[in-house]
């Protein structure tokens, strides 16, 4: 595998699991920059969303993790971002066909469902950084997103 960038950001209620990511991948030959938070105070997680997806949008980072309780959020604020395909990933599964049908460049996690397993998430980045984008079919879907991206819907 190549040498990986990965941007890294959580807010309050990820905060506990992407230091544990942090810790199991450190040793792994991926560099990883952490956008926040650094402490468990209550803060707002469009911030880091949109800190981690610019990154990536702009070729800093091969991909970005978020971590918030849900995903939804980090989800929801990642994909304002141009040329960001942010996807909640809940399963393997879920990470697999994120990368190979959608072409997905950041991966958001809920921590509320890792809880008790951190290592599931582990499991899940993994295959998420691991599984290359099939093309064919999926990228003329790709290229529709970047075509509705590029128009201005708000006029």
């Amino acid at each position: 595998m190549k040498f990986l960038k990965i941007a890294l950001g959580s807010d309050h209620r990820g905060f506990f699991l992407k230091n544990f990511i942090k810790n199991k991948l450190e040793g792994e030959g991926i560099y990883f920059f952490d956008f926040g938070i650094n402490e468990e105070e209550i803060c707002d997680y469009p911030d880091f969303a949109i800190r981690v997806a610019e990154s990536v949008s702009k070729g800093e980072f091969d991909y970005g993790i978020l971590i918030c309780m849900t995903g939804i959020g980090m989800s929801i604020s990642a994909n304002k971002v141009k040329g960001i395909r942010a996807a909640i990933c809940n399963s393997p599964q879920d990470a697999y066909y994120a990368r190979a049908h959608n072409d997905a460049n950041v991966l958001c996690i809920g921590s509320k469902g890792f809880q008790k397993e951190p290592q599931k998430a582990i499991e899940i980045i993994k295959i998420f950084i691991k599984t290359p984008f099939e093309g064919g079919r999926h990228l003329r879907r790709i290229e529709k997103i970047r075509i509705y991206e590029d128009k201005n819907f708000s006029k």
